[in-house]
């Protein structure tokens, strides 16, 4: 499972700026004003959640980005140099300084299928995500809850996606696109048959089955034509997912795509959540 660098980029600004910023206040409350704290982000992409939610934390931060593709861990190198006031080689990691805050960032490519549990042991203070816990399997979900809890860590993670798609103007195929595209959302994805638009209730479950706080918030896509590039983007990657179902005929995708290129507006769901340990 991986996506391309191109990809991650189109959708880093919708990302940001959909984060629930409520939520997002908790966690910098929760953990309030310590010297140092160490972030470990899962599935990191080519960094885009480290951009997202570094201001949440105090001047000093680790950051330890993990992923199985190597491209994108050398991406979130090059993109966070780029990203940061100054940027500096210390080691194999990267010391970064911005807007007066230092952050050091590790690179570690895992297997999060394997190496899960050994991942963990690093032991940071916070563990984080985006837009992951849909492409995993409900198992894993519960493996990943038991191993946080039995070492008593928190988990932020934000942008999971819950099912909710509205577009403007609607189209007839709408309903019918949507469904086969949760179809092949429950698919394998690496990690087992994947929870799909059922991934936070599953985490709800599994979290509140070890005994800890999960708060979750609302934090949709909204989309405008100033977002054509990542609606056109979007509405391909599930035409071609539909189109693998064969649960909808050809010409009845081909239309729904040339009716998406005039959309006014989108709405795609995502939950963001907030578990800790009780």
């Amino acid at each position: 499972m991986s996506f391309s660098a191109e990809w991650l980029a189109l959708r880093e600004p919708v990302d940001h700026r959909s984060v629930n910023q409520d939520l997002a206040a908790r966690v910098a409350d929760w953990f309030g004003t310590p010297d140092h704290i160490s972030i470990m982000d899962l599935g990191c992409g080519a960094g885009s959640n480290l951009r997202g939610t570094w201001r949440l934390f105090g001047d000093s931060q680790h950051w330890t980005l993990v992923d199985y593709d190597p491209l994108l861990l050398a991406a979130a190198r090059t993109r966070l140099a780029s990203w940061a006031d100054e940027a500096s080689e210390a080691g194999e990691e990267l010391l970064l300084v911005k807007d007066g805050k230092r952050l050091m960032v590790d690179f570690r490519r895992a297997d999060l299928n394997a190496d899960l549990e050994k991942v963990l042991d690093w032991q940071p203070d916070l563990v984080t995500a985006a837009a992951l816990f849909d492409l995993v399997s409900p198992s894993w979900i519960d493996r990943f809850v038991g191993a946080l809890a039995a070492r008593k860590l928190p988990l932020y993670t934000v942008l999971t996606y819950d099912g909710r798609e509205v577009w403007q103007p609607p189209h007839a195929a709408d309903a019918a696109m949507v469904a086969a595209f949760h179809g092949h959302q429950h698919s394998d994805k690496g990690f087992g048959p994947a929870a799909g638009p059922d991934a936070c209730r599953a985490m709800a479950g599994a979290f509140a089955a070890f005994g800890y706080r999960a708060e979750t918030a609302d934090s949709p896509w909204l989309m405008t034509g100033a977002d054509a590039g990542l609606v056109d983007a979007l509405t391909l990657g599930i035409a071609t997912a539909v189109r693998e179902t064969g649960k909808v005929g050809e010409a009845e995708i081909a239309g729904w795509l040339e009716a998406k290129r005039g959309v006014r507006q989108g709405l795609v769901g995502h939950l963001d959540l907030f578990a800790t340990p009780t």
